[in-house]
């Protein structure tokens, strides 16, 4: 089965194609890309009862934040080398 896309420039056409699906010719489908796509925004944001609140996501940031500068210093400060105190 080969698949094509076709742009209707003269309107009669459309009722060729349709006549053609009638006789089990050919399956006419219109591609609904936007369509598609508005709809899976609509399930995601349905799907997701509640979103956080600023602060929320504020202190989720300070958190990760606090997280990685403590790795970063124990990095730092631990360089395998004695001191030379």
């Amino acid at each position: 089965m080969d698949t094509y896309q076709i742009e209707i420039i003269e309107p009669g056409a459309k009722k060729l194609l349709d006549d053609m699906a009638n006789m089990n010719l050919i399956t006419v489908r219109p591609l609904g890309q936007k369509n598609a796509f508005k709809k899976l925004l609509d399930k995601m944001r349905s799907s997701n009862a509640t979103s956080p609140t600023l602060d929320e996501i504020t202190a989720e940031v300070e958190s990760v934040r606090q997280s990685r500068y403590e790795r970063k210093s124990d990095d730092q400060s631990n360089t395998g080398h004695k001191s030379l105190d």
